[in-house]
Formats: C-alpha cells, sequence, structure tokens
C-alpha cells in the first residue's frame, strides 16, 4: 500500500478556529501527531503523558489532549499527540472516530459504517 495525504481541519474543543493541514495517513500510528507549535497556537493544550514505540523501536514519551477534528462530511473529538515540526500524521483512532477506513487502491477515505451487533433485535426492521 503507498501512501497518501489528506487535508485535515483540526481545532480546540474550546474555540471555533482552527487549521487546515495535510496529514499523511498513517494506520500504523495509534493517535494523530502534529507539530506542538501548531497545537499550542490553536490553544490545544496537553492533558495527559503517555509513551509510544516509534518505528526504530525506540519508546518515546508524548504529550496528547483532545481536540476537533473534520474532514469533508466528517467530524470528531480524538485523541491528538504533541509531535515535532513537520509531522503531520492522521493515525489510527481519528480514523474510526471519524468512521472512515483507507482505500488502499485508489489511495483516499472511504465512509465506513458503524456496527451494532448486539440488540438487533430491539431495533426496527429497514
Amino acid at each position: 500500500m503507498g501512501t497518501f495525504n489528506v487535508d485535515l481541519w483540526v481545532g480546540s474543543l474550546f474555540a471555533e478556529e482552527g487549521a487546515t493541514v495535510s496529514a499523511l495517513v498513517d494506520t500504523g500510528a495509534t493517535n494523530t501527531v502534529l507539530p506542538a507549535s501548531l497545537l499550542h497556537g490553536l490553544g490545544i493544550e496537553p492533558v495527559e503523558t503517555r509513551f509510544a514505540r516509534v518505528a526504530d523501536g525506540r519508546r518515546v514519551e508524548l504529550q496528547t489532549a483532545w481536540a476537533r477534528f473534520s474532514v469533508p462530511g466528517r467530524n470528531a473529538v480524538a485523541r491528538v499527540a504533541f509531535g515535532p515540526e513537520g509531522q503531520y500524521l492522521m493515525g489510527a483512532t481519528t480514523l474510526e472516530d471519524l468512521a472512515l477506513v483507507v482505500d488502499p487502491v485508489d489511495q483516499r477515505l472511504i465512509e465506513q459504517e458503524d456496527l451494532l451487533m448486539r440488540g438487533e433485535e430491539r431495533w426496527p426492521k429497514n
């Protein structure tokens, strides 16, 4: 599978302003990672420190927060990690919260229906 970028809007939970960035879709990354300077500039401040394993095997400490994300037709709140300058990654949890999956052939994001596998007898038939 090749890599591709998408336009991803990010903003604070508490303000209307935000920024659109070109983010590499990285299904191997748990969380979305954006430059710390961008997040601070949007008023997004760390709320938790977590550890992550990077591609070369090192264990790194990451500051994280909650942010609003949007792609055309989809909006969600998801965890974001404060990364170094120039790092724009859209991770798996943001994809899941936006109900999107990767189409590896056409290198694009497509809508995914949510799943509800229990309680089906309580829902009306369509």
